[in-house]
């Protein structure tokens, strides 16, 4: 099966919809799936949920389909550096799930895994706690938090051979391994294909199972969230 596509676009092809609920990788602007999403922008689809980590910031990331008016609600645990994404919840454009980064997590983790639900303590007693189910164990509540089951999950890679088998680097690895289980159809995005058999079996992150279809993403020019800098010492 070939996996590889020749550009972002041709990945998506037949893939997008209107209406759909996307897992989105990435922590910040660490190992987001960039490419895929100016194609998923430039495709035009709109009254999109995400189920991501954080909404990117003003223009980059998910950043760039909240100001194109393409995203209805999202599912994260982290807004706070996108001013845009700030405006439109406060006017109610935009329907925000709040959700604690682990059980964010787990939820992704969860739909991978075939499991509709799970019990956490984590959010118990709090805004997020308010209309889910509670049960108590073992003399403690807890709530039940349902597992996210995408129709397609857009993650982004250091490296991947040719079947797909993948490896994430450091701080990239957050969210995109438990986003790319959840989703019926998995797009990566990455940096450097190499000829099967090259990665280390014990180096692998997430096997090419998971993995539908690839695209290239590289060059990329970083991006930086916060630039902060000290004042060189006097020599």
């Amino acid at each position: 099966m070939q996996k590889l596509f020749p550009s972002a676009e041709a990945a998506l092809e037949g893939l997008l919809h209107d209406d759909m609920l996307i897992a989105a990788g990435g922590f910040g602007l660490c190992g987001i799936p960039e490419r895929l999403l100016k194609a998923i922008q430039d495709a035009g689809v709109k009254n999109l949920t995400f189920a991501s980590n954080n909404a990117g910031i003003d223009n980059e990331g998910i950043g760039m389909l909240l100001r194109s008016k393409q995203v209805k609600k999202m599912i994260s645990s982290y807004v706070g550096e996108n001013k845009e994404f700030e405006r439109q919840y406060l006017s109610g454009e935009l329907e925000v799930e709040f959700c604690p980064q682990g059980t964010l997590a787990e939820r992704m983790r969860a739909g991978g895994a075939g499991i509709p639900g799970f019990y956490t303590r984590t959010g118990v007693g709090t805004q997020v706690a308010e209309g889910k189910e509670h049960k108590e164990f073992d003399g403690e509540a807890y709530i039940l938090e349902r597992g996210i089951f995408a129709d397609l999950s857009i993650i982004k890679a250091w490296k991947a051979d040719e079947t797909g088998n993948l490896m994430f680097r450091k701080t990239a690895r957050n969210f995109n391994q438990s986003a790319a289980t959840c989703g019926k159809v998995c797009v990566a995005e990455v940096e450097e294909i190499v000829p099967a058999g090259s990665l280390d079996p014990d180096c692998v992150h997430l096997p090419g199972v998971y993995i539908n279809r690839m695209v290239v993403g590289a060059p990329y020019d970083k991006k930086i969230e916060f630039r902060t800098t000290r004042q060189r010492e006097a020599a």
